[in-house]
C-alpha cells in the first residue's frame, strides 16, 4: 500500500528567511495523517514540495503509490476552467494530456477541412481511450451525480465559477475517492463544504483504504478522521514536525505535556550549564595560585565544551501571540430589519430582526443563499443610507431581491468576504496598506502599524503583498481591517475556514468582546457553540429561526 517518507525537508524563501528547517515524518500505508500549524508555517508549501511542485533546497521526498491532488485553489475557482477541466486536474499526467490534445483538434476541426486535422483528431480519441479515458468518463458521470445532481455529459463543458466553492470541493474530493490514486493529498479538503458535507468527508475518510494527507483546521473532521497528527512547529531555524501518533481527542493534552516537559528539561540544562561555568571559574582562579588545581580546571573544562557541544535539549515551540481586538460602537437596538425579504431565485420571502448585541449564526446548505444575505447586509441593505455604506473599498455583487432590509441608525457593516478576493489590496505590502488608509479608516505611522500588525501575529509579513499571504494570514489582516475600520455590525462569511486553532481562538474572543451585533455564516461546528440563536436556511426554500444549530438540512443540489 501507498506511503509517504518526508525526511529532513528545508525550504528557504526568496528573502533567505528559512521556512522549513528540516521536516520529518512519515505517513503509514492506510493512516489518515493530519498536518495542522500555525498559519504561515508552510504547510501548503510542504504539501507543494511532496506533490512535486515546489523543489526543497534540501532533503527528500519518497513514496510509493500514484499520488492524487486536491490543491487549495479548489473552492475559488473563478476563472473560465470548465467542470471537466476541473476533474482533470484530479487525473493522472498522462489523462490531462491525452484530455488536451482531443480538446486541440476538436477546436481545429471548426475551423478547418484539412484532412490532417481530422487525422490528428482521430488519433487523438484513440490515445485518449488507449490512456483510460472512456472509463474516467464512466467515474465521472457517478461523480457528477453525487455532487451535482447531472451526468458527466450535462456538466462537463459548464463553467466550474457557476458552482458553489462546496460544489467544486464535492466534485473534486468525490473524484479523488472514486479515483485509482492510492495516495491522496488534500489541501484544506473542508473548506466551503456544509456540514452534512464535512460528515461525508469524515465517513469516506475512515472507510476508504486509500492513503490520505491533509490539511485541516476544523477541530471535529480531525476529532473524526485522523488516525494521526503532525503538526509544524514554527522555530527561529523555520518549522520541524512533531508527530501524535492518536486522534485529535487525546492531541491537545499531549501537546501541553510536550511542552512541559521540554521546559522542565530547558530548565534543567540551564541549571546544569549555570553549575559548570562556576565550576569552570572556581578551579580556573584556584589554579591561579596552585598548581595541583590545573587539572582539575583542565577536566572541568572540557566537561563543559562537551556539554555546550551536545546543546540544549529542543526548544520550546515557538507560539503565535495573535490578539484580535474588535471593537465596534452603540447602535441602534434594532441593528437589521427584515420584512418580506425574498432573495431571488434563492429562498422564500422572510422576515426578522437582529437585535443589538445578537450573536447569530446563518447555518444551511451550500448554495441556499446565505452568502447572498450577507452580501446584501453588507452593501447596506435595500436602500442604503450613507452611513450604511461598506466599510472598506471591497466590491460587493448586487444582490437581486424583493421585499426589504433596512439597517439601522449608526450602523457600520464590516464585512469578511468568503473567498478572500480583495483585489483593493492586491499590489500593496501590509504596511503600506495600513499607512495609507482608505476612506474610512485612517492611516497609521509606521510604528502604529508595525504594532498592529505584530498584534496579529504578522509583523514578520509586513513587507510582503496581501497577495503572497497564506490564506490563513489574508483572514486575519482582513479582520485586523475590521477592527481598525469602525464597523459595528460584523458579517462574517467562513471566518475560520482558514485560520488555524489559535487563531480561531482569538477570533471567538474577539467577538466575545465585541460592542455591536454579529451575522456569521458558518459550518465551523466548535465555532458555532459561541452563537445566541441561528438563521437557519432551509432545503425547502424557508428561513427559520433556531435556538440551537441546525445541521442537518438536507444538502441542496439544484439542476442548472
Amino acid at each position: 500500500m501507498a506511503h509517504i517518507d518526508v525526511t529532513d525537508i528545508q525550504y528557504f524563501l526568496s528573502d533567505g528567511t528559512q521556512l522549513l528547517g528540516g521536516v520529518t515524518f512519515k505517513v503509514s500505508a492506510g493512516t489518515k495523517t493530519a498536518l495542522i500549524g500555525p498559519n504561515g508555517t508552510g504547510k501548503t508549501t510542504l504539501f507543494k514540495i511532496i506533490a512535486g511542485d515546489l523543489k526543497a533546497d534540501e532533503g527528500s521526498i519518497n513514496h510509493t503509490g500514484s499520488l492524487g491532488i486536491m490543491r487549495q485553489f479548489v473552492g475559488q475557482v473563478r476563472d473560465e476552467t470548465t467542470v471537466k477541466e476541473l476533474l482533470l486536474s484530479t487525473a493522472a499526467p498522462a489523462l490531462a494530456q491525452a484530455a488536451e490534445k482531443v480538446a486541440k483538434y476538436e477546436e481545429l476541426m471548426i475551423t478547418s477541412d484539412d484532412e490532417k486535422v481530422h487525422m490528428r483528431y482521430a488519433e487523438a480519441i484513440i490515445e485518449w481511450g488507449d490512456a483510460g479515458g472512456y472509463e474516467l468518463e464512466t467515474t465521472w458521470d457517478k461523480v457528477c451525480m453525487a455532487a451535482l445532481g447531472v451526468e458527466f455529459d450535462a456538466a462537463s463543458h459548464r463553467l466550474a465559477r457557476t458552482l458553489s466553492g462546496g460544489e467544486q470541493k464535492r466534485l473534486v474530493l468525490e473524484a479523488l475517492f472514486e479515483g485509482n490514486d492510492e495516495l491522496l493529498l488534500l489541501d484544506e479538503p473542508d473548506n466551503y463544504l456544509d456540514v452534512p458535507g464535512k460528515r461525508w468527508l469524515e465517513e469516506k475518510m475512515r472507510n476508504s483504504p486509500k492513503t490520505v494527507l491533509f490539511i485541516s483546521h476544523d477541530r471535529e473532521l480531525l476529532n473524526n478522521a485522523a488516525t494521526r497528527i503532525v503538526t509544524l512547529e514554527p522555530g527561529h531555524g523555520g518549522a520541524t514536525a512533531w508527530i501524535h501518533g492518536g486522534s485529535f481527542g487525546s492531541y491537545v493534552d499531549a501537546r501541553k505535556e510536550r511542552n512541559e516537559r521540554f521546559e522542565e528539561l530547558r530548565k534543567r540544562w540551564d541549571e546544569e550549564h549555570s553549575k559548570l561555568k562556576e565550576l569552570v571559574n572556581m578551579y580556573k582562579t584556584k589554579a591561579a595560585f596552585r598548581s595541583d588545581m590545573a587539572n582539575r580546571y583542565h577536566a572541568a573544562t572540557t566537561r563543559l565544551e562537551k556539554f555546550l557541544e551536545a546543546g540544549p535539549p529542543q526548544a520550546i515551540p515557538l507560539e503565535q501571540n495573535v490578539q484580535m481586538r474588535l471593537k465596534g460602537g452603540r447602535t441602534a437596538k434594532r441593528a437589521v430589519v427584515a420584512e418580506n425579504l425574498e432573495l431571488t431565485g434563492l429562498m422564500k420571502p422572510f422576515s426578522t430582526e437582529i437585535w443589538f448585541g445578537d450573536r447569530v449564526g446563518v447555518l444551511g446548505s451550500n448554495g441556499s443563499g446565505k452568502s447572498h444575505f450577507l452580501r446584501l447586509l453588507a452593501s447596506g441593505g435595500s436602500e442604503p443610507e450613507r452611513e450604511h455604506l461598506p466599510v472598506s473599498d471591497v466590491v460587493i455583487e448586487k444582490v437581486e431581491h424583493q421585499g426589504t432590509v433596512k439597517l439601522g441608525a449608526r450602523i457600520r457593516p464590516g464585512y469578511f468576504a468568503q473567498t478572500h478576493t480583495r483585489p483593493d489590496l492586491f499590489g500593496r505590502t501590509l504596511l503600506e496598506i495600513l499607512h495609507r488608509g482608505d476612506e474610512h479608516r485612517s492611516g497609521l505611522p509606521r510604528e502604529a502599524a508595525a504594532g498592529a500588525l505584530d498584534g496579529y501575529g504578522l509583523a514578520g509579513q509586513s513587507e510582503q503583498k496581501f497577495e503572497s499571504l497564506s490564506g490563513g494570514q489574508q483572514a486575519r489582516f482582513q479582520i485586523l481591517l475590521l477592527q481598525l475600520s469602525g464597523a459595528t455590525l460584523l458579517l462574517l462569511d467562513e471566518p475560520t475556514d482558514n485560520l488555524d486553532l489559535h487563531s480561531g481562538e482569538a477570533l471567538e474572543r474577539a467577538i466575545d468582546a465585541f460592542e455591536g451585533s454579529v451575522l456569521a455564516v458558518t459550518h465551523d461546528r466548535w465555532f458555532a457553540k459561541g452563537f445566541d440563536r441561528f438563521l437557519v436556511f432551509g432545503s425547502d426554500g424557508t428561513v427559520y429561526e433556531s435556538a440551537e444549530p441546525v445541521w442537518d438540512e438536507t444538502r441542496v443540489v439544484r439542476k442548472r
